[in-house]
């Protein structure tokens, strides 16, 4: 006997799988993978002329311009300093803060709250407070540091304290978010630990670096490969501290570029717009980032090891 064509609604069940993937494909293609092929075709077209797409030629001359380029070795140096003071510092700071918000305290989800409210609030917003925070003569941080007798800093008008004052604002950034997660992580923890522990006669300093660090360590790699990926892309924070109605907010002295910070500024911040140079730099962050995430897994297998 023949076999019945399949009806239509047969053939839709069949398919069903593939309608529902269309949309999040079509936005992965569109805005996902076709800008960072395009980006990446463009950091090799010599003269790239973005209104009329025309360029003189294929080649390394982008990435040779934007390696010998002052501002981009200065840009190169802060993001890399930036990374390696937000991350360990917040880091920490946020395995203290987790560790006593997981303690059985009164208005401990109150607390939780208002750790978490910065989350969710406005980077520029949040930025301008801080920019009255810092004010040299009427900010609330020189005013404490007065009672420690340390004198007036000039914290956003003098290059030598403006890369200080973008960390801080940066740790505090960060915080929110580390804390959630890590505070996840504690309580994921089986009780049965600590138990064990007091029985065995550990104090709290014993059971914190013995029991709750290694079980945590999961939980603080992610953190900490999260955040590093954040971190190498500071570019908002700059704006409210330094903006000042400048096109290209780069601290006191132009002192203060960033590799987000200095793409920006040859699509920019130049005239006529250097889209070369601005995809080039941009295909060495994203080298940048991707060693140095691969670097933090490969040691994380090792310590799991």
């Amino acid at each position: 006997m023949m076999k019945n064509k399949p009806t239509f609604l047969e053939k839709f069940k069949k398919a069903e799988w593939l309608i529902y993937l269309l949309p999040f494909a079509f936005g992965v293609v569109f805005f996902t993978l076709y800008p960072i092929i395009n980006v990446f075709l463009t950091s090799f077209k010599e003269g790239f002329n973005y209104i009329t797409k025309t360029y003189t030629g294929w080649g390394l001359g982008n990435y040779v311009y934007v390696m010998n380029d002052p501002y981009f070795i200065q840009a190169l140096k802060n993001t890399l300093g930036y990374v390696c003071i937000v991350i360990p510092v917040s880091t920490c700071l946020a395995i203290l803060i987790a560790t006593l918000l997981n303690q059985k305290i009164k208005f401990s989800g109150l607390f939780q709250t208002a750790y978490f409210v910065p989350m969710v609030t406005s980077t520029i917003a949040v930025g301008f407070c801080w920019r009255f925070m810092f004010s040299h003569k009427y900010g609330i941080i020189n005013y404490l540091l007065g009672f420690l007798n340390i004198p007036s800093i000039n914290w956003l008008g003098d290059p030598k304290y403006n890369f200080y004052a973008l960390c801080i604002y940066g740790i505090w950034a960060v915080l929110p978010f580390t804390i959630i997660l890590l505070l996840s992580g504690l309580q994921n923890i089986d009780p049965m630990y600590y138990t064990v522990a007091k029985v065995d006669g550990a104090g709290p300093i014993r059971t914190f670096f013995r029991v709750t660090v290694p079980l945590l360590a999961p939980t603080i790699f992610m953190v900490i490969m999260v955040n590093t990926i954040s971190c190498f892309k500071v570019f908002n924070e700059l704006f409210p501290l330094f903006g000042g109605g400048q096109t290209v907010p780069a601290g006191a002295a132009n002192n203060l570029f960033t590799v987000v910070l200095y793409i920006y500024y040859q699509f920019r911040g130049k005239v006529p717009s250097q889209y070369g140079y601005a995809s080039a730099a941009a295909v060495i962050l994203f080298l940048i980032i991707f060693v140095v995430t691969m670097f933090q897994r490969f040691v994380e297998k090792k310590i799991k090891n």
